[in-house]
Order: structure tokens, then C-alpha cells, then sequence
């Protein structure tokens, strides 16, 4: 019983030892393969933050492996695995809109008129996010506009592909509007409001309501860094951005093709730009250009990338990237012209930047009324660190 037990004592003492290498390795690697930009603010602590994203995926990717769990689901676990208690200045429900979960937040303050109303789609890539991932910016918005927000928990790739999402947002919205007298909302107040992945979908599900005459129309959209188009991952801001944290630009494609078909194995010619034929580029170029970038964002490492041709085979698996509904920066004028006044956040250490700057340009050239705010020391994913303890981010703030 004795050499039993030591044995196992050893067995499992060799198995810890090399999961930690396994791990530490895994972590070298891909931190290697990271850069921190020097005008950066607050470096150590991207990089501390970094540091733990990478140690969760490697534990993730190790235990799906071993036939434990999936990486996703992990992932999503150790995401959304935080809750918290009630709020003393609102109202927080769970319900369903339309088969769709969301999490109403009211505030408890009574109001002299009615109030302004917020669908909330969370960022994560189309993959991960949730109603609890986004739960502390959710209550901080709601308190702080005294608004009623209403957070949509849409169906999650590569399990639901599109346009599961989309539809998900988009009928939560519809349910929304044609109930807001029982919220307290003015229906000519509604906007709509996303981060990341949620940010195109708050583009797409508006540029399907503009000029719906049985609705009222969207007081605003608010973008948050979006993810806006597919067809060209070569933009500056995808090149100086690269290997930024919080979002590489590999990832940046995986995510869109997990979104898309759930099968990311032509990540490599959407990288290169070889997924769509040259006279689909062409035809998109006068809004999906490096020209249509201001000269201001191309001096740091900025190299033209020469076109290349796609594949039939390859773009037939791929062509649903040229739907507006994926890729709203694709809409025709005619939809764009009736888009509501539009906020846009970019961040400069982003590889989304452009994705904004392009849609920022579009809107203007179609007469509609744009804030932009640029954060010139800002990430990708810095506005869900703007509560973080110690690891809060001025620019998030």
C-alpha cells in the first residue's frame, strides 16, 4: 500500500510539473509573438492582463485534449463565472424577447418623463461574451444616463452560425420597440449600442431598421470599436496592430470565420486577401480602401498590400462576407443615408481602427451626423477594463 501510494504521490507530482511547463511554454510562445507599442500608457499592465488571457487558453486547449472539456466552453466559463449581488439604483430582470434571453436594467429613480431606452449587444468575437461578461458596463451605463438598458445574450458561434446572431439582436430590438411603454421608454429615444463583435451588430441591426415606416426610428447607433468588414485584413491598422493585445490580427479573421461558417480553415487566404476575386474587391474599393484612411494613421509601419485573386473554390465558401448583414461597411448609400446620428469609438492600438474610420467616412459622405472619439493610447477591449481594481485603464475610464 505504501509503494502504491508514493507511486501515485510521484505520478501526480510528474503530471503538475509538466502541466506547468506545458503551460509556461505555451505562455512564452505566444507572448512572444505579442508587441506592446511604445506609446502605450500602462504597458505592465496589458501585459499582466495578456499574461492571464494566454494562461487560460493554454489550461483551456490542455483540457479539451485530454477529453475534459472543449477550449470554448472553458473559456466561456472562466468568463462568465463572476456575478454580482443586487444594485441599489436598479431594477435588474431577466426575461426573453422573442425566444431571445436579455437582462433588463431600470432605474429605480422615479422620472418625470419617460426615459431614454438602450439595447446593449456585448463584444467577444461572435464566440464568447455574455449577459455577465458585460453586466458591470450594462449597470454603469443605466445608472450613469439613467437609461433603460436592455442586454441581449444572442447565440454564440461556432455552435449558432450566422446570421443566428444578428437575428438575435434584431429581433430583440423589434420586441423592444413595439413594447417600450411597458419600460418607461420614449419610442423616439430608442438607440442601439455594441462593443466589438456587438458593435457590428448594433451597425447591422440598424441599417435593417433604417426607413422601416412600422417602426420608430433609432434615435442613435453607439459603436464601440466595431468589426465592420472582411475583405481586406491588410488595412494600416491590421498591419500596426498586428500582435497587439487584446485582439491579434489572426484572431481577428478566426472569430469572423467562426461567425460565418464555424469553420475557420481558410483563415490563412483571408489573412492574405486571396478569399475574394479582384473584381469583388474592386467593386467594394471606393468604401474598403486604405486610400479612404487619413495620411495621419499610416506613419507608423504602413506598407500597401498588392492585391491578390481569390479562388473560386475558396470564395465560395466565403461570399456571405459581402452580405451587409455580416459586413455592414458593404450597405449601399441608399441604406446609409437613413442611419441615425452615429457615435464611433477607435482605439489607436486597435486592429478594428480602420474598420471605424471607414464607416466614420461613410456615414459623413452620406450627410449623417457622426461623433467620433479616437483614444489615442487606447486597445481592443480597454472599455470592459474601465472597472477593473487595479488593472483599470485611464481610457477605458
Amino acid at each position: 500500500m505504501a509503494v502504491a501510494y508514493t507511486l501515485l504521490v510521484l505520478f501526480l507530482a510528474v503530471f503538475v510539473a509538466g502541466f506547468i511547463l506545458l503551460v509556461i511554454g505555451a505562455i512564452n510562445f505566444h507572448f512572444s509573438n505579442s508587441e506592446i507599442p511604445a506609446g502605450m500608457n500602462q504597458p505592465v499592465k496589458l501585459q499582466i492582463i495578456h499574461i492571464s488571457l494566454i494562461s487560460t487558453a493554454v489550461v483551456g486547449r490542455i483540457l479539451e485534449n485530454i477529453g475534459i472539456c472543449s477550449q470554448v466552453s472553458f473559456l466561456r466559463y472562466v468568463q462568465g463565472r463572476k456575478t454580482l449581488g443586487a444594485d441599489p439604483k436598479l431594477f435588474i430582470k431577466d426575461l426573453w424577447f422573442e425566444k431571445v434571453p436579455v437582462r433588463i436594467y431600470q432605474p429605480k429613480a422615479s422620472s418625470a418623463s419617460q426615459r431614454r431606452g438602450v439595447m446593449f449587444f456585448h463584444g467577444g468575437g461572435w464566440v464568447f461574451g455574455s449577459l455577465e461578461t458585460h453586466e458591470k458596463l450594462c449597470r454603469w451605463i443605466a445608472r450613469e444616463s439613467e437609461s433603460v438598458v436592455v442586454s441581449v445574450g444572442y447565440r454564440l458561434a461556432p455552435e449558432h452560425k450566422y446570421p443566428a446572431a444578428y437575428e438575435d439582436c434584431l429581433n430583440a430590438t423589434i420586441h423592444f420597440m413595439n413594447n417600450v411603454e411597458h419600460y418607461g421608454v420614449d419610442p423616439a429615444n430608442v438607440i442601439v449600442c455594441g462593443d466589438s463583435a456587438g458593435g457590428n451588430l448594433a451597425a447591422a441591426v440598424s441599417q435593417t431598421l433604417a426607413g422601416r415606416s412600422d417602426l420608430p426610428n433609432l434615435r442613435a447607433q453607439i459603436l464601440i470599436y466595431p468589426g465592420l468588414q472582411a475583405l481586406d485584413f491588410n488595412l494600416p491598422s491590421y498591419q500596426q496592430n498586428r500582435g497587439v493585445p487584446l485582439l491579434f490580427r489572426e484572431r481577428a479573421a478566426f472569430y469572423v470565420l467562426q461567425y460565418l461558417n464555424g469553420d475557420a480553415s481558410n483563415v490563412e487566404e483571408v489573412l492574405e486577401g486571396s478569399h475574394i476575386p479582384i473584381d469583388i474587391k474592386l467593386n467594394y474599393k471606393k468604401w474598403v480602401s486604405p486610400d479612404n484612411i487619413p495620411e495621419k494613421f499610416k506613419v507608423r509601419g504602413y506598407k500597401p498590400h498588392v492585391l491578390l485573386d481569390g479562388t473560386t473554390e475558396v470564395y465560395e465558401t466565403v461570399k456571405r462576407l459581402c452580405e451587409p448583414n455580416l459586413c455592414p461597411l458593404l450597405a449601399e448609400d441608399a441604406v446609409v443615408q437613413q442611419l441615425p446620428e452615429s457615435f464611433i469609438l477607435t482605439c489607436e492600438y486597435d486592429v478594428l481602427r480602420d474598420d471605424g474610420l471607414l464607416y466614420k467616412k461613410r456615414l459623413e459622405d452620406n450627410g449623417v451626423r457622426v461623433t467620433w472619439c479616437h483614444l489615442k493610447d487606447g486597445f481592443h477591449g480597454v472599455i470592459n477594463l474601465f472597472n477593473s481594481d487595479s488593472l483599470s485603464f485611464s481610457s477605458g475610464k
